[in-house]
């Protein structure tokens, strides 16, 4: 089956970075358009991130410059590298192959002040 594994979260302060990694198994991963999204508390899901099979990369306005997503196809991997964390990007995050709509069980970033 459909397997997306997330990993990387914790607690950074504000102006700090992580890297999130997401590994994906029971599809053609080097087909499938990958992405990020993340959830806080009272707040509906949001794409922030996503890359093509080529490499091709899309942002959301709220994260455009301060995180990368890429892709190694070789390894089924999509990561997210987020540089001047900010409290607002405080949320669960979640990697997802968008063709089947569906997200792993993703992995809590917390940016404090």
């Amino acid at each position: 089956q459909v397997q997306l594994v997330e990993s990387g979260g914790g607690l950074v302060q504000a102006g700090g970075s992580m890297n999130l990694s997401c590994a994906a198994s029971g599809f053609i991963f080097s087909s499938n358009v990958m992405g990020w999204y993340r959830q806080a508390p009272g707040k509906q899901r949001e794409l922030v991130a996503f890359i093509s099979s080529g490499g091709s990369a899309h942002y959301a306005d709220s994260v455009k410059d301060r995180y990368t997503i890429s892709r190694d196809n070789a390894k089924n991997t999509v990561d997210l590298q987020m540089n001047s964390l900010k409290p607002e990007d405080t949320a669960i995050y979640y990697c997802s192959a968008l063709k089947f709509g569906s997200w792993g069980q993703g992995t809590q970033v917390t940016v404090s002040s």
